[in-house]
């Protein structure tokens, strides 16, 4: 049996300890509560890296990766001597940002969440709001914004259009902790697509491999997302998804995603405290849905804003426009009579949406 030794040494001091522990406390959120080994290994007391091998170069290739978080890269950075034995018999698979295996049963997990919480509305926005801070002006990565995990930090969770986005959090803490090789960004990604498919919508034809942001002070700055009720919709709508490198049939698409959920206006400002329709929930009782099925994925969200005939349901502003601006409107009528277009649409735009300003490792990405 060929083995590798990996050899760790340095010299780290109390400071380099103390920068650490500001920099865990900064993160607070979702950092994995155990870092579980998946190899054979013996530590021993540590940093420059060597290797030594009894096989062939090759072997390197074939190795698989040891995951670790960035608590443990940086514990390992300042060790003064470790030793790891780490055996490449059987080991094929090359190492990228998330394991292909943890990521299918992660979506099992995820199912499983879905049918106990009824938690889809909160899952997609979780996805989307990570995702849609994208600037595509912005070359530089991770400072264009997008896929990229951001959103679990405090400093970005306390933006106003992420209000209650912490509650997503916190469902998904388990299937996180459980699954320590998934990157916070495949996770938001995978838990919103799968969110849409288990609500009866299309298939997304989602890839994976988003490699993670570090630290908080990677996040983008507050105010990329859109707003519920600017003075002029139709402009904020563009400006906000042009940015993006979205144009308005994705934009129109991608909004039919409001046949989920409710609006509550103690997050948002927007909406009733509780109508017929949510007032016994499920989940949490309350709020003001834009559809009378608002667990289940359809079109019509295109369908009641266009006849109006409700009331209890929500119609904001950057709804409404979907059928007063003329660009706009051609795909919401569309969308309104056609469930198979929507779908179809919709799919190839959330796919994209999913993918912004993400890095991916590998570079073309994986799908599962």
């Amino acid at each position: 049996m060929a083995e590798l030794t990996l050899t760790f040494s340095s010299s780290s001091s109390a400071s380099s300890m103390a920068a650490f522990g500001g920099a865990a406390a900064a993160s607070r959120l979702l950092l994995p509560s155990s870092l579980k080994a998946t190899t054979r290994a013996s530590l021993s007391p540590p940093s420059s890296l060597s290797l030594s091998s009894s096989s062939s170069s090759s072997s390197l290739s074939s190795l698989k990766c040891i995951r670790s978080s960035p608590l443990l890269s940086h514990l390992l950075l300042h060790q003064r001597r470790s030793t790891v034995q780490v055996s490449t018999a059987n080991f094929t698979t090359k190492c990228f940002a998330s394991d292909a295996d943890q990521l299918k049963s992660a979506r099992e997990d995820i199912k499983e969440l879905l049918k106990a919480k009824f938690c889809h509305p909160i899952l997609v926005r979780l996805g989307w709001h990570d995702a849609g801070t994208y600037n595509k002006n912005i070359e530089e990565w991770p400072k264009k914004g997008g896929a990229n995990g951001s959103l679990r930090f405090e400093v970005e969770l306390k933006h106003a259009a992420n209000a209650g986005l912490v509650n997503a959090l916190k469902l998904l803490q388990d299937i996180k902790e459980k699954y320590s090789g998934v990157t916070y960004a495949d996770l938001f990604q995978l838990a919103s697509a799968t969110a849409v498919e288990e609500a009866g919508g299309p298939k997304i034809p989602m890839k994976y491999g988003r490699v993670d942001v570090s630290v908080p002070e990677q996040c983008p700055e507050e105010g990329r997302l859109p707003a519920a009720g600017p003075p002029s919709p139709a402009s904020h709508l563009r400006e906000v998804f042009y940015r993006m490198g979205l144009n308005d049939k994705e934009i129109v698409a991608l909004s039919g995603a409001h046949t989920l959920g409710r609006s509550r206006p103690e997050r948002s400002g927007w909406g009733k405290p509780e109508t017929k329709y949510t007032k016994d929930g499920p989940g949490a009782p309350g709020g003001q849905s834009w559809t009378v099925e608002w667990l289940k994925f359809d079109n019509f969200y295109f369908k009641d804003i266009k006849e109006k005939r409700d009331e209890d349901l929500l119609v904001l502003p950057t709804d409404a426009v979907l059928f007063e601006d003329p660009s706009f409107k051609v795909y919401a009528e569309k969308y309104a009579e056609d469930q198979e277009a929507f779908f179809k649409d919709y799919a190839e735009a959330h796919a994209k949406l999913s993918n912004l300003g993400s890095k991916f490792d590998p570079p073309e990405g994986f799908s599962i």
